[in-house]
C-alpha cells in the first residue's frame, strides 16, 4: 500500500522588509530602503538599536558611578559635540572653513562616534533642511510636524534612512567618508568596546579609582551618547519654537542662549539661518560660541584655515 505524502509545511521566512531592516543595522547600503507608502512611518525593527541605546542607561543602577567615569562621559560629550558642531555641521554641511584631508577624516571618525549616522547622511539632510526649513519638505520642522517628530521621530523612518549623494557631491568623492557613511555603526561599536576594555583594565590595575568595564561602558558610551543626542536635536525641536528672532528669515528659527550653551553655540540658530555660511554662529561678542573658539584654536595651530567670518553688513540687518 502506497503511503500518502503529507503536504510540505510552509517555512516561515523573514519578509524582505524585515531582512532589509536587519541588514541595514550593519550596512546602510546592504538593501535598499522601502520608502513608498510606509516611508514616513517609524520602522521600529530598524529603530531597535536606538531604543536599546536608551534602555542601556538603566544599567547605571547596577554599575554605580565614580569620578573617573563621570570625567570620561563629560570629556566624550565635549569632544563629540565639537566634532558634530564644528565639522559635521559647519564644515561638512556648510563648508565654512577649509582643512586637510587627514583632519577631515579624523573629525569625521569622531563625529561618527556620536551615533548620529555618517558625515554624508548628516550633511545631506542638513542641506535639505536649510533649503526647505519649516515647510512640508523639511522632515523635522516642529511648526509643521510637532515636537516629538522633529526631535526624534523623523530619522527613524525609511524615507530618512537614505543618504542622497546628489546633495553632497563635494564630499562623496572621498572613499573614506563613503565607508564611514555606509558602515555607520563601526565606529560607535569600536568606541563601546574600547571603553569596556579600559574600564576593565582600570578595575584590575587601579582599583582605587572605583570603576569597571560595565561602569565605563554605561557612563562613557550609553549615558554620554544619549545626552549628546538629545542636546543636539534640541536645535531641531526647540530652536524653531523658543527664543528670539533677530533676523526676519523665511523660517521660524530663533536664538536661544540656553541651547547655545549645551550645544557649543548652535543655539544662535536665527543667526545661523540668516547667514549659514559663517564659521561663527554667535554674531555678537557676548553670544558664547564654544565651537567658534575651538575652531579659532585649530586655526592658530594650522589644522584649519580660511574660517569664513560674519560680514560687516550683518549688523545693519539685525533687529535690535
Amino acid at each position: 500500500m502506497q503511503r500518502s505524502e503529507l503536504p510540505a509545511r510552509p517555512v516561515d521566512r523573514p519578509s524582505p522588509s524585515t531582512l532589509a531592516s536587519l541588514l541595514n543595522w550593519f550596512d546602510t547600503q546592504g538593501s535598499p530602503d522601502q520608502a513608498g507608502a510606509l516611508g514616513s512611518r517609524i520602522d521600529w525593527l530598524r529603530a531597535t538599536p536606538f531604543v536599546i541605546l536608551h534602555l542601556a542607561c538603566l544599567a547605571v543602577f547596577w554599575v554605580g558611578v565614580s569620578p573617573v567615569a563621570l570625567a570620561v562621559a563629560a570629556a566624550l560629550y565635549a569632544l563629540r559635540m565639537f566634532a558634530l558642531t564644528g565639522f559635521y555641521h559647519r564644515y561638512f554641511s556648510h563648508r565654512a572653513f577649509q582643512t586637510s584631508r587627514a583632519v577631515q577624516f579624523t573629525f569625521a571618525v569622531i563625529g561618527a562616534a556620536c551615533v548620529q549616522r555618517g558625515p554624508l547622511w548628516w550633511a545631506a539632510h542638513h542641506r535639505n533642511h536649510h533649503r526647505h526649513a519649516d515647510t512640508q519638505l523639511d522632515p523635522h520642522s516642529p511648526t509643521v510636524f510637532g515636537f516629538l517628530w522633529s526631535h526624534m521621530g523623523w530619522f527613524l523612518t525609511p524615507r530618512a534612512f537614505h543618504t542622497d549623494l546628489a546633495r553632497v557631491p563635494d564630499l562623496s568623492r572621498y572613499p573614506e567618508l563613503r565607508w564611514l557613511d555606509r558602515y555607520d555603526t563601526a565606529v560607535p561599536v569600536a568606541l563601546a568596546v574600547l571603553l569596556y576594555l579600559v574600564g576593565t583594565l582600570l578595575h584590575r590595575y587601579a582599583p582605587m579609582l572605583g570603576t569597571s568595564g560595565g561602569q565605563m561602558l554605561t557612563w562613557g558610551f550609553f549615558i554620554s551618547t544619549v545626552v549628546l543626542f538629545h542636546a543636539t536635536v534640541t536645535i531641531n525641536s526647540l530652536a524653531h519654537r523658543f527664543g528670539r528672532r533677530r533676523f526676519a528669515t523665511r523660517d521660524n528659527s530663533r536664538n536661544n542662549v540656553w541651547l547655545a550653551l549645551i550645544t557649543f553655540g548652535e543655539g544662535w540658530h536665527n543667526n545661523h539661518h540668516f547667514y549659514p555660511g559663517s564659521a561663527r554662529q554667535g554674531f555678537r561678542w557676548w553670544e558664547i560660541d564654544l565651537t567658534w573658539y575651538g575652531l579659532r584654536l585649530l586655526a592658530a595651530i594650522g589644522l584649519v584655515w580660511n574660517l569664513k567670518p560674519v560680514p560687516a553688513w550683518i549688523a545693519r540687518k539685525a533687529r535690535y
